[in-house]
């Protein structure tokens, strides 16, 4: 399907001839609105005449297109945009190309006040009604001079370079209003060339070569954006920066010489593996791994940004079932009250007094202060010991987050953490690692965490890109919330969460924040968690940290310190699902995310006697089972069963027993990955099956019970189902 530009007004600058022509004469033919501008000036710059820019508009308009003209210089930027809003009513797109001769006697301030400061003018005046309709399109002219210098012609490279720059900038500010600012340096024939290039080369030098690259990069459906490109001949080849690995030649507390340069000289300029950098974010980033090395001691001339995007930077087989050395946390009633003012909680809430004051009766930990027992398995920098985990920690994220509690949190203790690297996913832009860590309390296991890290760049190594030991995120379910609660961060959420032992300074220092490309400190993104799980703790378990079971998110986008979160969530069995957004931009920061609670006290009972399902109760004490056989259950059985539970013919529950995934689970509600067995029956026949009064083969034969996937699997549920007088 050929590119349109209907209803698209498209501004050329240096339009009367040469490639400003031909881009005009093409948007002009595929259906834009072109504002034709052209001082008609000569080829040293010289002269002034309207003759250029009406010939081009002339054209145009003889076959059908719709054009005007301009005769302003680059320096009345506003002249030139109002021109296509009284023409036309909009701006779309700029186009800049203006070129003028070496001339001897031009100074700096005139090369630089018509290529940079008029680009900058022009474009200036058109950015708030780009803006404002949430669309634009801008192309800047560099040059070869620009990008490569040339002999004699310091002050025109400096301002084509320079427009580079402005384009680069331009891009990252425009994004999110769909504002897009791509570079272009064309090689064609002009009137600058035609005296110096012989013919049969000008020949193959055609701005017709130039003009359909310009034509896509500001097509709605180009998506590129802050890009370098050359083009001439019919060729079109895209530029970016490489950087060395170079080399660090300094020790902790001491100096770095000159001579320390000159000996690490060749490394500092191997380009072999070089790092493709595209933001100052990236730029930056290698120095964050420096100054982790340095202050480690770690060996001279480390390598500040080890490859991942080599096969050889991840080895699953080598690293998964590696375990990290154990850590302790030892903490006290402090650190959990710490935890919970970090987490939003506030004396002027009464119910929150459990969780912040030490003597109250009923003084608790939050439950989700267990990722803080376990974050130093993730935080502590072990990850890169691991055989088969090449990884450069500057490029680690944490994608998900996973936590299950087996009892409520001591409100102190010492705690050891066990890591094991799951498993290692390949996602092509990077790989995902899966850390299972289990913290006990002496032999007494007390909760177990999984942490997703995706590791920027490191895909692409061959993985398998699933895993059936991860815990998926759940998406909501297709209605409207049952519930929705609001509330404010504060500007020093931040600064206060962190002295829970996150101490990264993307949380709390500005000019760190701004390497990352934020322009300001973000919040931790277990503090969103954190808030996230208290909403649904107090909405739905009167905030009881005994009903917390798990909880499982995903994290999407940052939240800025001050603003608002809106927590969202749907009630379903003892499964409430969650999506957190920013309140001031709807952006989502959690999603595909749930807590799981246990049934209340009596509840099951209560349920039985207003009609509810017998089997709620039996499901309740396989859960309490699970719990006491553990992760050597799972190791046993390996498999998830299904259960639907139906009620005078029609569905009334669904179950799953987990026996594959960490110590093991049961909850009300489907699976949300692969199920190995599903079992239909009635809640009268389960209950007839589980007390002995119904044999299973017989109700299977029968057609009282029916089985769809490994039916052989089912016989290791007899573990849990033995002792029927209980259940």
């Amino acid at each position: 399907m050929s590119l349109s530009f209907e209803g698209r007004v498209v501004l050329v600058t240096g339009a009367g001839g040469g490639l400003g022509k031909a881009y005009a004469l093409a948007f002009a033919e595929r259906g834009a609105s072109v504002v034709v501008n052209d001082l008609g000036g000569d080829i040293k710059g010289g002269g002034k005449s309207s003759a250029a820019a009406d010939k081009v508009v002339e054209e145009i308009k003889a076959k059908g297109g719709k054009a005007v003209a301009n005769y302003d210089s680059v320096e009345d930027g506003e002249k030139l945009i109002q021109t296509a809003l009284d023409a036309f009513g909009r701006i779309g797109g700029i186009l800049r190309d203006r070129s003028f001769a070496r001339t001897s006697d031009m100074d700096w301030d005139l090369i630089h006040r018509v290529h940079l400061r008029g680009s900058f003018l022009v474009t200036r005046a058109a950015w708030n009604h780009m803006k404002n309709q949430k669309y634009g399109r801008i192309i800047m002219t560099t040059s070869a001079a620009g990008i490569y210098g040339n002999f004699g012609q310091a002050n025109y490279s400096a301002a084509k370079l320079g427009l580079l720059g402005l384009a680069n900038t331009l891009a990252i500010e425009g994004g999110k209003y769909n504002i897009h600012c791509n570079t272009i340096a064309p090689v064609a024939g002009s009137r600058l060339t035609e005296t110096v290039m012989p013919p049969d080369l000008l020949e193959n030098l055609k701005s017709e070569y130039v003009a359909p690259l310009v034509l896509w990069l500001t097509h709605e459906d180009c998506r590129d954006n802050g890009s370098l490109f050359e083009v001439g001949a019919g060729w079109v080849g895209k530029l970016r920066w490489e950087r060395t690995k170079g080399a660090i030649m300094r020790h902790k507390n001491s100096h770095m010489s000159p001579e320390d340069v000159r000996d690490k000289w060749d490394k500092i300029c191997d380009f072999y593996d070089a790092d493709k950098i595209s933001t100052i974010g990236e730029s930056l980033q290698s120095l964050v791994s420096v100054l982790s090395q340095v202050e480690s001691g770690e060996e001279i001339g480390a390598n500040p940004t080890s490859s991942v995007a080599s096969a050889s930077g991840i080895n699953p087989e080598a690293a998964v079932g590696q375990k990290l050395p154990p850590s302790q946390f030892s903490y006290s009633h402090t650190q959990c009250i710490l935890y919970a003012l970090g987490v939003g909680m506030s004396t002027t809430d009464q119910d929150s007094l459990r969780f912040l004051y030490e003597n109250h009766e009923e003084f608790g930990c939050l439950p989700t202060f267990g990722v803080i027992i376990s974050q130093n398995a993730m935080m502590d920098g072990g990850l890169s010991s691991v055989p088969g985990l090449n990884i450069d920690l500057t490029r680690v994220l944490h994608g998900e987050q996973y936590l299950e509690l087996y009892k409520p949190l001591p409100t102190s203790g010492t705690l050891t953490s066990h890591t094991t690297i799951a498993d290692v996913l390949d996602k092509g832009s990077g790989a995902v690692i899966l850390l299972d860590v289990h913290a006990y309390n002496g032999d007494e296991l007390i909760c177990y965490n999984q942490y997703s890290i995706f590791v920027v760049g490191a895909g692409g190594f061959g993985g398998k890109r699933s895993s059936d030991k991860a815990r998926p995120p759940v998406p909501p379910p297709q209605r409207a919330p049952d519930a929705v609660v609001i509330e404010s961060t504060t500007r020093d959420q931040a600064a206060l969460y962190r002295l829970s032992g996150d101490w990264n300074p993307l949380h709390i220092d500005p000019s760190f924040a701004a390497m990352g490309g934020f322009k300001e400190p973000i919040l931790h993104g277990l503090c969103s968690f954190g808030f996230a799980a208290r909403h649904v703790l107090k909405r739905y378990a009167d905030n009881d940290p005994s009903r917390f079971k798990a909880i499982k998110v995903r994290f999407i986008k940052p939240v800025l310190p001050g603003q608002s979160l809106q927590t969202e969530m749907w009630k379903e069995g003892d499964r409430v699902h969650l999506q957190c957004k920013v309140k001031e931009t709807g952006a989502v920061v959690l999603s595909g995310a749930y807590v799981d609670l246990h049934p209340a006290s009596g509840a099951a009972v209560e349920s039985l006697q207003t009609g509810g399902l017998q089997s709620e109760l039996v499901f309740a004490e396989i859960g309490r089972r699970i719990k006491d056989m553990g992760a050597e259950l799972v190791r046993k059985v390996n498999a998830v069963f299904g259960w639907e539970i139906t009620k005078d013919g029609q569905s009334a529950a669904q179950w799953t027993i987990d026996l594959r995934t960490g110590s093991g689970s049961v909850h009300k509600g489907p699976y949300s990955g692969k199920v190995d067995v599903t079992f239909t029956v009635s809640d009268e026949d389960f209950i007839q099956v589980v007390q002995g009064k119904l044999n299973p083969q017989q109700a299977f034969f029968s057609g009282k019970l029916k089985i769809r996937g490994n039916i052989m699997l089912s016989q290791k549920l007899e573990v849990i189902l033995k002792d029927p007088a209980k259940l």
